[in-house]
């Protein structure tokens, strides 16, 4: 490699950008690692990822249903806030396939 005149890539290191440390109340574990439930609108979950395009970044909001697996939700904003991204992906989940009550209360 030094004779050739090559180099390696050298990657950035990863950098932790979540405070693990905080004093906020941390939420129950309801689900409790249980990805496969027996019924439909028992369980959702949901992530949000960016995509960026030639005119800047998009955020796509994704709302799942564990007991079949199908995206019930999604949004695609230009912000982060709630109001872009979580909240238009929930209305489009509950007006899909409405909740079903479980034992445990939110």
């Amino acid at each position: 490699m030094k004779m050739a005149n090559i180099r390696s890539k050298i990657a950035k290191k990863y950098v932790v950008t979540t405070d693990s440390q905080h004093k906020y109340p941390v939420v129950s574990n309801y689900l409790d690692r249980n990805f496969h439930p027996a019924e439909l609108a028992k369980v959702w979950v949901s992530d949000i990822t960016y995509i960026r395009t030639q005119q800047g970044w998009l955020y796509l909001t994704v709302i799942l249903d564990l007991g079949d697996r199908k995206v019930i939700g999604w949004s695609i904003s230009q912000g982060l806030t709630a109001r872009q991204t979580s909240i238009p992906a929930w209305k489009m989940s509950i007006k899909k396939r409405p909740i079903t009550r479980d034992d445990f209360s939110l």
